[in-house]
């Protein structure tokens, strides 16, 4: 089964939570900034992605999700 990380950039506070419980290092933080002056997470290794959605469940922004591709 495979899963894509969709980010909303402009919705990310730079927590850095996402990166963080990923169990796959999926994610890392980026050296952008989104138009708010927060850097935000980007996908490095997206065939790596389990579809856990620890990102998804624990990001307060709301700002990440992952979806199973068909």
């Amino acid at each position: 089964m495979k899963f894509t990380v969709h980010v909303l950039a402009d919705r990310c506070k730079e927590c850095g939570i996402c990166v963080s419980v990923c169990p796959k290092g999926v994610l890392s933080m980026s050296d952008n900034m989104n138009r708010y002056g927060y850097r935000y997470p980007i996908i490095v290794k997206p065939s790596e992605c389990i579809g856990c959605k620890n990102c998804e469940y624990h990001c307060p922004d709301f700002a990440i999700f992952v979806q199973k591709v068909d």
